[in-house]
């Protein structure tokens, strides 16, 4: 079996990768290849593309695709690529499944489609559809805050028992709802659960997570591995440790500046420091302000030297 292969379940650190950007509308492929050299050097399990931390949902679809194909050359089967294929349409949704499988990805990620309301049945539907259609097996993507509908644990399950849906990535940031999923799923092993908001790995991981889709593993994937090994092996003293590590990062990286999008943007702007890629972003978002970037630097060097 190649590293690109999916396990079942999927475990580890899977890095939502950020896109980076020479400008909006162009992608950056040098400053691709020297991120992903830096996150697979960590020793991740996997890496997603096109998420929330990659701006997916604002990268035109020619740029999409672009980078579906430079990150699979690049990682040339070494780790698993996970695609983000989030659309309002669901034919849009294929298309850029389609490309994913024949660049060489090993599966897509897909959270339910924002703007209009959804039942609960419209959105089992909508994951029967895509799961009979797609070429690659799916996992579904609960983020409540940005498409402002949520997969509940009910629907998961359901999903799970249709050919092609293999994992979850939870980012509702509640740990009693990450358990809720657990709990549903308990007759399903192979089931990936993968938790998302980086202060919640451990205490996932302690209550039987596969992994974190973790989007600070950008800037130090070596760190997210170590507490994920920590946490699984029982090591609460140095999972604890390292938690509080990344809650450092998560509270003076992503949140140190006012910003309604700090979280992407102070990441971006760390990457940048870092000399990886800069920190140009998609639109309709702009880039931090000089003072905003030197707050960012600032803290990053107190992170980098302690």
């Amino acid at each position: 079996m190649s590293d690109a292969e999916l396990t079942s379940p999927l475990r580890g650190i899977i890095p939502p990768m950020v896109t980076p950007l020479l400008d909006s509308d162009t992608l950056d492929v040098e400053g691709v290849g020297r991120l992903v050299e830096h996150i697979l050097a960590g020793g991740v399990g996997g890496l997603f593309i096109m998420g929330t931390t990659g701006e997916g949902p604002s990268l035109p679809h020619r740029l999409r695709r672009e980078l579906i194909e430079q990150t699979c050359r690049i990682v040339a089967e070494r780790t698993p690529v996970l695609v983000g294929v989030t659309d309002t349409s669901p034919s849009e949704s294929l298309s850029l499944a389609a490309k994913a499988a024949d660049c060489g990805a090993a599966a897509i990620v897909v959270a339910p489609p924002c703007y209009f309301p959804a039942s609960p049945a419209d959105i089992l539907e909508y994951l029967r559809h895509l799961a009979a259609a797609s070429p690659l097996p799916a996992f579904l993507y609960n983020i409540p805050s940005h498409t402002k509908l949520a997969f509940s644990p009910e629907t998961v399950r359901a999903a799970a028992d249709l050919p092609g849906i293999v994992g979850l990535k939870d980012s509702s940031g509640d740990i009693e709802n990450f358990r809720q999923f657990q709990a549903a799923l308990a007759d399903k092993p192979d089931f990936s659960l993968l938790v998302g908001p980086d202060k919640l790995t451990a205490p996932a991981v302690a209550t039987g997570a596969h992994g974190g889709v973790n989007s600070g593993a950008n800037l130090f994937p070596e760190l997210y591995v170590s507490l994920y090994q920590a946490a699984l092996a029982g090591d609460w003293e140095k999972a604890d440790a390292l938690q509080e590590k990344v809650v450092q990062i998560y509270d003076t990286i992503y949140h140190a500046v006012e910003d309604p999008s700090s979280y992407v943007k102070g990441l971006k702007c760390a990457l940048s420091c870092m000399g990886i890629c800069s920190d140009t972003m998609a639109r309709p978002l702009r880039r931090l302000t000089d003072p905003q970037r030197q707050i960012i630097a600032e803290n990053l060097k107190q992170i980098m030297a302690e």
